[in-house]
């Protein structure tokens, strides 16, 4: 048997494509969308049927594309990913920009936080994943063989760790 799904409502507000979208279980009725216009947006689910949500704030400050975005597990704090070579990490709270991570050396495709929100990790097309402490501090580069275009977290209790994922490797 197959589930059926219904489209509820559509989010307007960006100039540009869609990139990714991301949410949270613990905050189900917080939504950000990343775009190609150089912007995030961070939506509150209403419901309501002629406007199922609000945009709350605009997250602006990426020179390019924006490529990838995360929320943390506390739900204070977005990280973005762009294809101007850098990371921000947000604070939802205010909009702004705390922290900016810079040394890539292309575009950055695929952003995380460890499970606890003390690491992060990002994949770039100059084929370097990136470990962060949040101070914005490059601790590891690791050099791949492949773009690092999508990074999958994987939490185990004492040894978190993420998974590189491209179309022509193994993950």
């Amino acid at each position: 048997m197959t589930e059926q799904m219904t489209v509820r409502g559509t989010l307007k507000g960006h100039s540009g494509w869609v990139t990714q979208i991301a949410t949270t279980p613990q905050y189900p009725d917080m939504i950000l969308s990343a775009s190609r216009d150089k912007s995030i947006i961070m939506w509150k689910l209403t419901r309501d049927e002629t406007n199922y949500g609000i945009p709350q704030r605009s997250l602006k400050g990426h020179s390019h594309f924006v490529s990838d975005v995360v929320i943390s597990s506390d739900g204070q704090f977005a990280l973005s990913g762009a294809w101007d070579g850098t990371l921000r990490l947000w604070d939802l709270t205010t909009g702004v920009t705390t922290r900016r991570f810079v040394g890539h050396t292309k575009d950055v495709l695929s952003v995380a936080f460890s499970a606890d929100n003390r690491q992060i990790v990002s994949g770039s097309r100059d084929k370097t994943i990136k470990l962060w402490n949040t101070l914005g501090v490059c601790k590891y580069t690791i050099q791949v063989s492949v773009e690092s275009g999508q990074l999958q977290a994987e939490d185990q209790p004492h040894r978190p760790h993420w998974i590189p994922e491209h179309s022509d490797s193994l993950s």
